[in-house]
């Protein structure tokens, strides 16, 4: 298991040190609930191709590598370079194990509304590792299409980019053009998922999404109730939802 401390989720960038005791522990969810002996690797590095050389190198000892808490944009070219070079598994988790969760959640909640996945339109707020590989792995699923949000609103085809994971998301969503910040694009939309910062959404904005909504906040201290309702449940807002709250 291998970080460089930069993307520690809910607690940000805290380097090599301070990530290392995340890694243990993800490392002992390894081993207790797959039975796999993992070792937690944090490198004093943020340069891409000093990760990649690190972990070609010491690559023979192990049986597979599991890339956590790496910032985007950085993490995708790391993923897929290693990919490349090497003939073990190679897997980012903040990208593949969130998505995957996701679309379970969705699959799961489309269920219980009564709509299929091909006539949606989900708006995810967050457009870093983990929401790249949600919307990816969304579309390929057969969603019909999916807003990404960022800080600075909705992403649309009518910008540009520097960002190439943003590039992509540009040419490969929001098939309407809508523009605007989160509120203004939920409008209409059936689901709405959040990995980015808590807090981020209120009941009101859930009362103008389509009917039977599904809500789904996956930052790691998110609150069960609203922000601007906290007598009020979250599921009160909405037939289907979920979050990861922590206690």
């Amino acid at each position: 298991m291998i970080s460089d401390g930069t993307a520690v989720l809910g607690l940000g960038d805290i380097g090599p040190l301070g990530a290392l005791p995340v890694m243990e522990g993800k490392c002992m969810l390894f081993k207790q609930f797959a039975g796999i002996d993992a070792f937690p690797i944090t490198l004093d590095t943020k340069n891409v191709d000093e990760i990649v050389e690190t972990c070609i190198r010491i690559a023979p000892v192990f049986g597979g590598i599991n890339l956590e808490d790496i910032s985007a944009p950085r993490c995708f070219e790391v993923e897929e370079r290693l990919i490349e070079a090497l003939d073990i598994p190679v897997m980012h988790d903040d990208q593949h194990g969130t998505a995957v969760v996701i679309l379970a959640a969705m699959i799961n909640a489309a269920a219980v509304v009564g709509k299929r996945l091909e006539d949606m339109t989900i708006v995810l707020n967050g457009s870093g590792a983990a929401g790249t590989a949600t919307i990816k792995m969304l579309l390929a699923s057969g969603v019909r299409d999916v807003i990404a949000v960022d800080r600075d609103g909705a992403i649309t085809r009518d910008h540009t980019y520097d960002k190439p994971h943003w590039t992509w998301l540009a040419n490969n969503t929001n098939r309407e053009k809508k523009q605007g910040l989160l509120r203004d694009v939920l409008k209409g939309a059936d689901a709405f998922i959040g990995v980015s910062a808590p807090n981020i959404l209120v009941g009101d904005d859930i009362k103008h999404m389509a009917r039977d909504p599904i809500v789904l906040r996956w930052p790691t201290r998110a609150p069960r109730s609203c922000p601007n309702s906290p007598h009020r449940t979250l599921r009160s807002w909405a037939p289907a939802a979920a979050t990861t709250r922590i206690r």
